[in-house]
C-alpha cells in the first residue's frame, strides 16, 4: 500500500428536502453568496427560489450567476469572477451538477486572486494560495464535485480542456437531496451513472499494489451502482435507488477509493480531448472509448482485470485472461444497456485520420506527457485506442 493522505472536510447535509435547510448550513461560512446555476432548470422546479428563500431566513445576501455550460467555460467564469468582486461575495454556492459546481469553484479562485489570469491558475503558471469557500445544492448524481478536489474548465479561445487539483477545490458543503433528481431525462441519468463507475474503476486497475480495503470499498461502490443505476434509469421516482446513487456519487470522487492505490485517470484524458474539440456530454465521451482502452491495458494489469470481473460481475471463468476479457464486455454492455454510447461513431462523428491525431496529441500535451499508470501511453497509442473506438 502506498502512503496516501485523505482529506474531506465537507460537511454532508442529506436527505428529503434539505435544500431549505441551506441557509442554516452556508451560514458557517460567509455572509454574501453569489449563486451559480445552469441554464434555468433550477428556476423552473422552484429550487433556486427554495434556495433563496432560506439564505434569506438566515440572513446572508445572495446574487444570482446563471448560464454554466455542461462543459464549463473559462469566459463564463470569467465573467462570474467580475460578477462576485461586483457584489462583494465572500462565498460561491454551485446549484446544479458538476458544470454549476465546477464553475462556482473557478470563480471562488479567481474572485479571491483578482490580480491573477484565472487560466494561469488554472493551469499552474501561477500558484493558487488561496480561494473563497465554496457550497453545492447538488441536482444530480455524476461528476462528483460535491465533495472532490477536482475541476475542470475549458478555454473555448484556444480548444483546451484542462482539470485542476487542489483541497481549494474541496466544498465547504454539500446540500444532497435525492429527490432532485427524479426529474432529470433518462440520458442525463445514465450518464452520471456512467461517470460514477468511472471515478471509481479511473482508481481501480493501477497494478502491483496490495490495498484489500479500498479494493473492497471500490468493489462494493460498483456493484452498489451497477444495480441501482439500472433502476433509477428505469424509475427514476425509485427514491432509495435514487439515494444510493446519489451517495456513491460523492464517494466515488472524494478519493476515498483511491487510497494507498493512488488514480490513474486516463480515460478521462481521452475523453476530455473528445469533448473539447465536439461539446460532447462528459459521461458519453467516456463510454464511447473506455472499452477500447481497457483492451489495450488488460494485459499489463491482468491480475486487476480478472479481480473486476470476478468481484464485481460475479465471473466464474478461473483462466484470468479470459475472465478479464468477459468482465470488460460485461462493463461495456451495461453501459449500452443504459443506453450509453459505447464507440465514437455511436457519438455522431466520424474523425478523420488527421483529427484522430489532434485529439491524441490534445490528450498527451502535445506527446509531452505520458497518460496511464498501467503502462504509459504516447500520442501513437492513444491514436491507436481512439481509432479503435471508432467502431
Amino acid at each position: 500500500m502506498e502512503n496516501f493522505k485523505l482529506y474531506t472536510p465537507t460537511e454532508v447535509v442529506f436527505g428529503r428536502g434539505v435544500e431549505e435547510n441551506t441557509g442554516e448550513t452556508a451560514a458557517k461560512y460567509g455572509r454574501k453568496a453569489l449563486l451559480v446555476f445552469g441554464k434555468g432548470s433550477v428556476i423552473k422546479s422552484g429550487l433556486l427560489e427554495r434556495v433563496e428563500k432560506s439564505l434569506a431566513a438566515a440572513g446572508l445576501e445572495y446574487k444570482e450567476f446563471g448560464g454554466a455550460k455542461p462543459n464549463p467555460t473559462l469566459a463564463h467564469a470569467e465573467e462570474g469572477i467580475k460578477e462576485a468582486l461586483l457584489f462583494g461575495a465572500d462565498m460561491i454556492i454551485g446549484i446544479g451538477g458538476g458544470s454549476a459546481i465546477d464553475t462556482a469553484k473557478a470563480i471562488a479562485h479567481g474572485t479571491a486572486n483578482k490580480d491573477q489570469n484565472l487560466w494561469d491558475l488554472w493551469t499552474r503558471k501561477v500558484p493558487l494560495t488561496k480561494s473563497l469557500p465554496v457550497g453545492a445544492v447538488l441536482t444530480i448524481a455524476a461528476a462528483g464535485s460535491e465533495m472532490s478536489d477536482s475541476a475542470v474548465l475549458t478555454n473555448e479561445a484556444i480548444g483546451k480542456k484542462a482539470g485542476i487539483n487542489t483541497d481549494f477545490n474541496r466544498c465547504r458543503f454539500a446540500i444532497v437531496n435525492p429527490e432532485l433528481g427524479m426529474t432529470l431525462p433518462k440520458n442525463q441519468l445514465s450518464a452520471g451513472v456512467t461517470d460514477i463507475c468511472m471515478h471509481t474503476m479511473e482508481r481501480y486497475f493501477i497494478p502491483g499494489i496490495k490495498c484489500d480495503m479500498t479494493d473492497e470499498i471500490a468493489e462494493g461502490l460498483l456493484r452498489t451502482v451497477i444495480k441501482n443505476g439500472k433502476i433509477i434509469v428505469e424509475n427514476p421516482s425509485d427514491y432509495d435507488a435514487m439515494c444510493e446513487v446519489f451517495w456513491a456519487s460523492s464517494l466515488s470522487h472524494n478519493n476515498l477509493t483511491e487510497v494507498g492505490r493512488g488514480k490513474d485517470f486516463s480515460v478521462h484524458k481521452l475523453g476530455h480531448a473528445l469533448s473539447a474539440r465536439y461539446d460532447f456530454t462528459h459521461g458519453d465521451s467516456l463510454s464511447a472509448v473506455w472499452g477500447s482502452w481497457a483492451k489495450e491495458l488488460y494485459m499489463d494489469a491482468i491480475d486487476r482485470f480478472a479481480r473486476f470481473a470476478r468481484k464485481v460481475w460475479n465471473v466464474t471463468e478461473e483462466d484470468d485472461t479470459k475472465a478479464a476479457l468477459e468482465g470488460i464486455e460485461k462493463t461495456v454492455d451495461f453501459f449500452r444497456s443504459i443506453g450509453m454510447p459505447t464507440s465514437i461513431k455511436e457519438l455522431g462523428v466520424n474523425p478523420s485520420d488527421e483529427d484522430l491525431k489532434a485529439l491524441s496529441l490534445d490528450a498527451t500535451m502535445n506527446d509531452t506527457v505520458k497518460l496511464s499508470r498501467i503502462r504509459p501511453l504516447d500520442a501513437a497509442a492513444v491514436e491507436k485506442i481512439y481509432r479503435a473506438a471508432l467502431g
